[in-house]
Order: structure tokens, then sequence, then C-alpha cells
């Protein structure tokens, strides 16, 4: 695709806050597929961000994430409007829009739950990774191209291969200029990630794209820290529909899944 190159601001960090639910994109918030357009990553951040301001509570938290990609996601100029859909003494929806040259490019909902003290019967299936020190360096931009992918830190585990892999991420660049967003926020904007870290083919020409329509993700637990651990597994159908399915994990370990549907295009 082609088109003229969006006005960026300049910063070591992913937006610019203009006030107002208001933003910019600098180059680090560049997309893989085009380079006029923002990756879903950090937009998914910032707007998972929103959806935690507002109206906060402080004995409820967002379990579930769910984002819409309704088009390309424009880079430069633009605003996030973030509304409850169904207020709740114990469950609460949530909904954020990111809207970009006039139409709504991200469409988020976000299920926002009443906490309380289950420690006497917790339990997790899912299993742990190797941490971050025990993994090699990963050159996403070899295999990449766009300023997202070089604003990350990337480590591989033994084993990967294409459509299946272990993969830590983390980023120093805050998600805005103020610097003030939670490790919530911050994780949230590496999960898309997830559906390149392990290709099943080679992204680029006489190969085919496989961009995501969605990103859906679940947490049994609140996460923190830096760094975002993916597991990652890669399918695709005979049909042109794929599947990038990953179990998230910071470094207390794992917290949750994610599920983004792709559409399998020739190049």
């Amino acid at each position: 695709m082609t088109a003229a190159l969006p006005e960026l601001a300049d910063g070591d960090f992913y937006y610019l806050s203009l006030g107002g639910g208001r933003f910019r994109s600098t180059i680090h918030a560049q997309g893989a597929w085009n380079e006029h357009e923002q990756h879903m990553a950090p937009a998914s951040g910032l707007m998972a961000d929103s959806l935690e301001r507002h109206e906060s509570r402080d004995d409820m938290r967002m379990a579930r994430l769910s984002y819409e990609i309704l088009g390309l996601i424009p880079g430069g100029g633009f605003h996030i409007e973030t509304t409850t859909l169904r207020p709740g003494r114990t469950i609460e929806l949530l909904q954020a829009e990111l809207i970009a040259n006039g139409r709504v490019a991200i469409r988020a909902t976000a299920w926002r739950m009443i906490t309380s003290d289950t420690a006497a019967v917790a339990a997790v299936e899912d299993t742990a990774i190797p941490a971050p020190d025990e993994c090699k360096p990963l050159d996403g931009p070899a295999i990449w191209p766009g300023g997202y992918i070089r604003s990350l830190e990337m480590r591989v585990a033994e084993g990967h291969r294409p459509g299946a892999g272990i993969v830590w991420l983390r980023t120093l660049h805050p998600l805005t200029d103020k610097a003030d967003s939670g490790d919530l926020a911050r994780l949230m904007g590496l999960v898309d990630t997830a559906n390149g870290i392990a290709a099943r083919v080679p992204p680029g020409k006489d190969s085919y794209a496989f961009p995501n329509l969605d990103l859906q993700i679940h947490m049994y637990r609140r996460p923190g820290g830096e760094w975002l651990g993916l597991d990652n597994a890669v399918s695709f159908g005979t049909d042109g529909i794929g599947l990038t399915s990953t179990v998230l994990h910071d470094l207390q370990g794992p917290f949750g899944r994610a599920e983004q549907i792709l559409t399998l295009r020739r190049t």
C-alpha cells in the first residue's frame, strides 16, 4: 500500500499527549505492514490505559480486553473516546474507540470485575517458561520493518521455530510523554506483537501477509513488571484464515491468554 506519510511527533515515547483524549504518534509506534500506519501493539496499550483510568475503582480490575481492528490504523493524530456501556456493582463493561481521520480505527471493550480473596482455591494449569536471562537476544528488526519493532528488546528461548516459540519482550519507551502509565497498560501495549514472533512464513514479497483482525486478551491474574513473555503457536487453515494463540507471562509466571484471528493473503 502507498499513502502520504503522516506528521509524527518527536520524542523517546510512543505517543505525545495533547490533552482531552487527543494524541499524536511517534516513529516508535510505526507499524510493520505499512510505514504510514500505527502498529496495533502500542495503540492497544494506550487504549488499555484509557480504559483503566475511566471511572476507576480500587475494588475492581480489568479481566478481559477485546479489540476489533476496523481498518488500517493511521499514524499521526487521533483521539480516544471512553465510555461505560454497562455499569454495575460487581461487573462493568467499558468501551474505548480510537478515532483517526474521522473514522473508528479500533474499538475495544473491557470487562471490569470486582476482586475478592480466592487464594485458598487458586490454581493455574498453564506451565512456566524459561526466564528472559535464560534466553538469547532476538533481532526483531531483521525480520520485521517499522519503528515499533525497533523499539523492543527481545529474547528467544531454545526450540523456537516457524509456527511456535517462546519470546520475551520489553520496551524502555513509555506509552506517552507523561510516562505515568501503569504496568498493565505497558504490558498490554506489547501483546499484539505475538502475531509476528513465530510466523509460519516469512513476511514480505512472494510470501503471505497475515494481519490480525482482532486481539482478545483474558487475564486470570493482574500482571506486573516490564517483561512480557509470549508462549506462542500459529495455525493456518486451508481457506485463507489463521489463528495465533498465546499464553501470556510476566516474571511471576503465566497470567492469561491472547487470541488473534488472521486473514491470509498472498503478497
